[in-house]
């Protein structure tokens, strides 16, 4: 009996362990379950860049510009320098040069009128054109009446007249001291006739007293070749000049003087 009772229940287990037929209408009516689609990645798309056309040059219209009329500049006119002018006040020589040693250009009379062309660097003469000449010449400033200013005219160097056709300058000419102030200028004799003889003349520069100053003289006559003038140490430029024969038609070339150190 006791090994009865394990084998039913055996039996039991394995009935109820079978399988269940199934029920041919539900079977028939059972959909069967859908497949599931693994989604297979596709190929992430790559945006290319569309290039923007570059917008071709339209032509730029021409603009027809309308002139601009523009006012006509007034033309302010300017003031005409007056020279000043020069009465003469006594009668006197107007000369080729700016002191007393240079020849005689021209006789003036009281009344004579003129205007001032030019200035002298070195003495305080005037170059003056004369109405009643037509040429210039120098005149001392005491012989005339100035009217208007004369410091606005230009300084002029002299203008000799020649050189001479006739005559040579001296063939040489030398200076030496006569003591500590004075020097001695020699210079070769110039033969000319007694008609146009007009002697010599000098410019110079000398130091007097520590002044440097500019220095002219006339000698008389052909037959005077030496002349002392006044000449001494303290000047910062070195002393010395020139001799010209002298004919009454004008000045030969000038002859440098060979002038001692003081």
């Amino acid at each position: 009996m006791k090994r009865i009772l394990p084998l039913l229940l055996m039996l039991l287990l394995s009935a109820c362990s079978l399988p269940i037929a199934p029920n041919p209408a539900q079977a028939a009516s059972a959909t069967p379950p859908a497949e599931t689609e693994t989604a297979t990645p596709s190929a992430t798309a790559t945006l290319t860049e569309t290039p923007t056309p570059t917008p071709s040059p339209s032509d730029t219209p021409t603009i027809a510009l309308t002139p601009t009329e523009t006012e006509t500049p007034t033309i302010t006119p300017t003031a005409t320098f007056a020279f000043p002018v020069v009465t003469v006040n006594k009668q006197a020589h107007c000369r080729y040069g700016p002191s007393t040693a240079y020849l005689h250009a021209a006789d003036l009379y009281a009344g004579d009128v003129g205007t001032v062309r030019g200035r002298f660097q070195y003495s305080r003469w005037l170059y003056i054109k004369f109405d009643k000449l037509n040429y210039f010449c120098w005149v001392a400033p005491s012989v005339v009446d100035v009217e208007g200013d004369i410091s606005m005219i230009y300084m002029t160097d002299v203008r000799l007249p020649g050189p001479s056709v006739l005559y040579n300058p001296p063939s040489s000419a030398y200076a030496e001291r006569v003591g500590d102030k004075k020097v001695k200028i020699s210079w070769d004799s110039v033969k000319m006739t007694k008609d146009d003889d007009r002697g010599y003349m000098l410019e110079l520069f000398v130091c007097q007293n520590g002044a440097y100053i500019w220095f002219t003289a006339s000698i008389p006559d052909q037959f005077t070749t030496s002349y002392v003038v006044e000449d001494g140490p303290g000047c910062a430029a070195p002393s010395g000049g020139v001799v010209y024969a002298v004919e009454k038609h004008g000045y030969t070339t000038p002859r440098k003087i060979n002038w001692p150190a003081p």
